[in-house]
């Protein structure tokens, strides 16, 4: 379930509204449409209770009141008595930085809950109280054994039953501007994939091949008589060969693809039959004498097999696709009419400017650690 936001949303305002300035209770406004204050820190409360649980033992820390963060100083000073010593400064930059990295991820996810609600309505999407029940329902019967586990979970992540109800309701709405993408793989674009990633699903040819490598065909020759007669290709490689990767491995070559080694000595070597000793050839770095000790074939699996793999692939390729179709659609639509107060601007926002990259580095105090 997509993490979406909880909050106040009246559609026919977004359709007529000019989202001219922000209330003073709020920190945003979406085409006539306020984000308040109180919700932000409701689910930065949310967020921070997030980060906390996984972290044993961390403070639940809720950076309000930004720019001068009062609040979030005083919330520190309450409950970490150990950080006394800590001066107001400090502790106003590390609650800085704890609102940066919360207020971003929360306001992209309560702005974005307003898209998509105005994108639905004006593709004359609903859901009935009903169906957003029912949904809630059956997740929680799934995933709660009792009401006293469901009370047990709200408590320790800070939501409430009305964020867990509006989370459905965005998140079957979301489902539904989805549907109108396309859904469905055919088996014509599944065998399309198969051919241009046949790669993927089998294996090439391998050949172990062991060779001795001179400057010159006489040395070769030497080199061929001496294996013909008994030596072993440890002390032939030894004594003729110029190949200082192989020369002290009895000229082995292991696991060599077709493509791999010099020209000549491939087209040799993959059209040679196993343990037959071969050469003199020629090649770009001298005269060759070898022999295939090992053929492993190539293998591939058959389409009939890696079909549903491949469907499933392509099924969350378009779904990706959807998704930044709407959220492109949402943006090019409601991002003129999103006003944020200049504290909690972010890429959501009209008039946002991405900062510029700052090549200095600062430390982590005990406030987020």
């Amino acid at each position: 379930m997509r993490i979406l936001a909880l909050g106040a949303f009246f559609v026919a305002a977004l359709l007529s509204g000019c989202g001219s300035g922000v209330p003073g209770n709020s920190v945003a406004d979406v085409a006539g449409n306020p984000l308040t204050t109180a919700a932000l820190n409701h689910w930065m409360y949310v967020a921070a209770k997030g980060q906390a649980l996984q972290s044993p033992g961390q403070p639940v820390i809720v950076p309000t009141d930004p720019p001068d963060f009062k609040g979030c100083i005083a919330q520190v000073r309450r409950q970490i008595p150990s950080l006394k010593s800590i001066s107001d400064g400090t502790l106003k930059t590390d609650c800085g930085r704890l609102f940066s990295s919360l207020s971003s991820q929360v306001m992209d996810s309560l702005i974005k809950a307003y898209w998509y609600q105005a994108e639905a309505f004006r593709q004359h999407i609903s859901v009935t109280d009903a169906a957003v029940q029912k949904a809630f329902n059956a997740a929680k019967q799934q995933q709660f054994s009792s009401e006293a586990q469901f009370q047990s979970y709200l408590a320790s992540t800070g939501l409430t039953l009305a964020d867990i109800l509006f989370r459905f309701r965005v998140d079957q709405l979301y489902t539904k501007l989805l549907a109108k993408y396309p859904t469905t793989v055919s088996d014509a674009q599944i065998a399309a994939y198969y051919q241009t990633n046949i790669a993927q699903y089998g294996s090439q040819e391998t050949r172990d091949i062991r060779v001795v490598l001179t400057k010159t065909a006489a040395q070769a020759n030497a080199a061929k008589a001496a294996l013909q007669g008994g030596a072993s290709w440890n002390a032939v490689a030894k004594q003729y060969s110029t190949d200082p990767t192989t020369k002290s491995k009895g000229g082995l070559l292991s696991g060599v693809t077709k493509g791999q080694e010099d020209q000549a000595l491939d087209q040799a070597a993959f059209s040679a039959p196993a343990n037959k000793l071969l050469g003199p050839i020629q090649g770009q770095f001298g005269f060759y004498v070898f022999e295939v000790t090992k053929i492993k074939p190539a293998t591939l699996q058959p389409l009939s097999k890696v079909s549903p793999l491949i469907k499933q692939t392509l099924l969350s390729r378009l779904q990706a696709a959807a998704q930044q179709a709407i959220d492109n659609r949402a943006r090019k639509d409601w991002l003129r009419q999103t006003q944020c107060r200049s504290a909690y601007l972010m890429a959501d926002c009209s008039g946002y400017k991405a900062p510029r990259a700052s090549s200095s580095s600062s430390t982590t105090t005990a406030t987020t650690s």
